[in-house]
């Protein structure tokens, strides 16, 4: 059974057609790029995904349900903007994610966060954008879950703070479990990825395995990328 699939999913802001029948299926245990411009429909996809929204038309399941109370417990999601109270330090956060997540491993997310000497006393308010995002980064993926998606998870940090977060992706999830990681920024993450989904207003443009871009189009993903946007403006 897929981890995530849409059928003619629709979802719109008004006039603002976000996704137009949209048809997906992302199958466990891979690593996912849901690539796209900026506006392009991806965060929309991903919170309809987490139960934030409600679609307009179609379907969208997480393991054959339809989002809500059940699949909250095998999704683990980080938005795009933080969502955490500037007054709270490491603890009290680290205590929140205990009491709502029974999947919730705090002695890796403990293990994490020392080995970047951030101390517990440290509140949300004292930290960097970089150090924001990498503790918001540490509290997702310390959960043992089946789905993770990603929001813009390198987007507005150096090159060094992308190299950590991408590094802490890969090497803290269940091999069983898939990842769907949104971003513009394709070239940064092309090599942790096995599939694509190129995404451009509201539409699949197309959906790959980076192994098949490679051998049958000779080219690199961040490469495709741009041919395909470019005609698909």
């Amino acid at each position: 059974m897929p981890i995530l699939q849409c059928e003619q999913l629709t979802k719109s802001y008004g006039s603002n057609l976000a996704l137009d029948h949209v048809d997906l299926t992302v199958e466990q245990g891979r690593i996912v790029g849901l690539l796209g411009p900026n506006g392009s429909g991806k965060t929309t996809l991903l919170k309809l995904a987490n139960g934030l929204l409600q679609p307009g038309s179609g379907t969208i399941t997480i393991a054959g349900k339809t989002p809500g109370v059940e699949t909250k417990k095998i999704v683990s999601y980080l938005p795009e903007r933080t969502y955490l109270s500037n007054w709270m330090n490491v603890v009290q956060l680290l205590d929140l994610f205990c009491d709502f997540y029974e999947d919730f491993d705090r002695d890796r997310a403990e293990h994490m966060l020392t080995a970047l000497e951030i101390s517990p006393k440290l509140r949300i308010k004292q930290m960097s954008k970089g150090t924001r995002e990498k503790v918001q980064l540490i509290l997702v993926m310390s959960r043992k879950a089946d789905l993770y998606l990603l929001d813009e998870p390198i987007g507005g940090v150096d090159p060094a703070t992308r190299d950590y977060i991408l590094h802490t992706i890969l090497n803290n999830y269940k091999r069983t479990a898939t990842i769907v990681i949104s971003t513009h920024l394709i070239a940064d993450v092309e090599n942790v990825l096995d599939d694509v989904i190129f995404i451009n207003k509201g539409k699949i443009v197309l959906q790959s395995s980076v192994e098949t871009i490679r051998a049958e189009r000779g080219s690199s993903v961040d490469e495709l990328f741009r041919e395909v946007f470019r005609y698909a403006e």
